[in-house]
């Protein structure tokens, strides 16, 4: 039996060899015989552990990171977070933004369908002039100033409206009144959509509706509406513009203002009403009217403007002066829904 040991490439075992093994690292050391002698193998053995020991003092010994290596690595390991965090913050933001481009359309188009729905089935009371309402609108004036915003990128101003207009509608025998508003007086909610709906026999008298709808609203009573109120149905809130205009067979709007001449029986000035229409004057480019008897309109347009779901929940959080302030920095989050509808009982012969 021969037992070989081979010491070929000794690296890292230091600049000075083991005693006694001088000139032997790199050739074999071969014996013949059924052992190696004893001596022998402790040189080799020896070598291996001054070469161990040359290991862990010299050159080869391992190396332990630097305290700059160690801030470089946390900088960029740093970098490198911040940079998945602002990718993550960006798409958390388109995700949101999304989400309320979506609330804000359904249910500005749910709003939209349903006064369509209702101006649509408009119809003439025929009575005599000044008695039935079949159709008005009233701007908001007063104590409630129209909500003015800073169009961003530019130095123009955008004035929001709000109108209150009532429909009268007959569907076989029965007379229904409908109307929308928005209530400026509500503590609970911020600019809510109320839809006003009630209705009566046709042998009744038509004004009655109007009139209901008159005492139901906050401009005129100063109350807010009431949750308990079974004619009014909340629809929606942060509604900061709401207009209504109305147009003539030929497409044009109906901006009269009014003619007035002297009534003898009351003796005053009377506005004339020989086509059972009434306009009042102008406020903050919106004017509002009456119509009665056969008149009605060829088509209204609507104008809705809703407040998106963050701005809204932010500013019913504050309130008073400083409400406005932010409201009218915020355009931008102001939805447009705008839409034009025809009035299929139009009476061609009121415009003659």
């Amino acid at each position: 039996m021969n037992l070989k040991f081979q010491i070929t490439n000794l690296q890292c075992l230091g600049s000075t060899p083991a005693p006694g093994v001088a000139g032997r690292a790199s050739r074999p050391a071969v014996r013949s015989g059924t052992a190696v002698a004893f001596r022998e193998f402790s040189r080799i053995t020896g070598v291996f552990r001054e070469g161990a020991k040359n290991h862990t003092r010299g050159g080869c010994a391992p190396r332990a990171f630097t305290l700059v290596e160690v801030l470089v690595v946390v900088v960029l390991m740093s970098f490198i977070i911040l940079a998945l965090m602002a990718v993550f913050n960006s798409t958390q933001s388109a995700f949101r933004s999304s989400i309320t481009q979506t609330d804000v359309l359904e249910g500005g188009r749910a709003a939209m369908g349903l006064m369509k729905s209702d101006l649509e089935s408009m119809s003439p009371s025929f009575g005599v002039s000044n008695s039935a309402v079949n159709f008005s609108t009233v701007v908001v004036t007063g104590t409630n100033t129209p909500l003015v915003q800073s169009l961003a990128g530019s130095g123009y101003l955008r004035t929001n409206v709000l109108e209150e207009f009532f429909i009268l509608t007959r569907q076989n025998t029965t007379w229904t009144g409908v109307g929308y508003l928005v209530d400026l007086t509500s503590t609970n909610y911020l600019n809510p959509l109320y839809r006003f709906s009630i209705s009566t026999n046709v042998a009744a008298d038509p004004r009655v509706l109007f009139n209901i709808f008159l005492t139901n609203l906050p401009a005129y009573t100063g109350v807010s509406i009431s949750p308990a109120n079974p004619s009014m149905s909340h629809l929606m809130d942060g509604v900061v513009h709401l207009t209504v205009r109305a147009y003539d067979p030929n497409g044009y709007w109906m901006t009269n203002l009014p003619t007035y001449y002297y009534d003898p029986v009351f003796g005053q000035m009377t506005n004339d009403l020989s086509k059972n229409v009434w306009f009042s004057g102008p406020a903050w480019g919106e004017v509002g009217f009456y119509m009665y008897s056969n008149t009605l309109p060829a088509s209204v347009e609507i104008q809705l403007g809703m407040l998106e779901d963050r701005t809204l929940q932010r500013a019913q959080s504050i309130s008073g002066l400083t409400q406005s302030n932010y409201l009218a920095q915020h355009a931008g989050q102001v939805h447009l829904f705008r839409q034009r509808i025809p009035i299929r009982n139009v009476d061609p012969s009121a415009y003659q």
